[in-house]
């Protein structure tokens, strides 16, 4: 099982990039770092900068072909970079157009948003993403973990850090680690 996880180069929730990550090489799965820049991506706790991560691809660099599933790890900067680059939301709407599973958590659903995918799905994020996902046709609540199997994929989806441990339970099965 080989995962990608695309983030933006500054900006990513560092325990929402490493604690799937951790929970993806633990099941034995290869989880791999991809950016729309090469060199190395910031994490930040909360507002703060914390370590840095080396990238293993870029998202020019990437097909959806060579990955298993796709996780899309929050922080608000980061997936607001994302959904501004139109590589990264081509490479986000791949996993759907292929029907791989795809796992988001807090503001990474941003993205999602603007890859035009959540369409007739159900998933939750922060809460402040409700209006969003409303306005682009996808059903919002307020759940630990929504997984939603209505469309071409499977769509793990959470709201926060405190959320993790199921979300990374629930992104394994998706990812047929289980």
């Amino acid at each position: 099982m080989k995962i990608a996880f695309l983030v933006a180069p500054e900006g990513v929730e560092q325990v929402e990039l490493t604690e799937p990550w951790r929970a993806v090489a633990e099941a034995g799965g290869t989880p791999r770092l991809v950016s729309t820049d090469s060199g190395k991506v910031q994490g930040y706790n909360h507002l703060d900068k914390a370590d840095t991560f080396p990238v293993d691809q870029t998202v020019a660099e990437a097909t959806v072909d060579e990955y298993d599933g796709l996780v899309l790890p929050g922080g608000v900067a980061n997936p607001d970079f994302l959904r501004m680059d139109a590589k990264a939301v081509a490479f986000t709407k791949g996993f759907f157009d292929a029907g791989k599973p795809v796992a988001a958590i807090c503001h990474g659903p941003w993205t999602l948003v603007e890859a035009d995918v959540v369409r007739g799905r159900t998933l939750t994020s922060w809460p402040s993403l409700r209006t969003d996902i409303r306005n682009a046709g996808g059903t919002w609540v307020d759940e630990q973990v929504k997984v939603c199997t209505g469309g071409p994929n499977t769509l793990v989806t959470s709201r926060k850090p405190d959320d993790l441990k199921a979300f990374c339970a629930a992104a394994l099965e998706a990812f047929g680690a289980t």
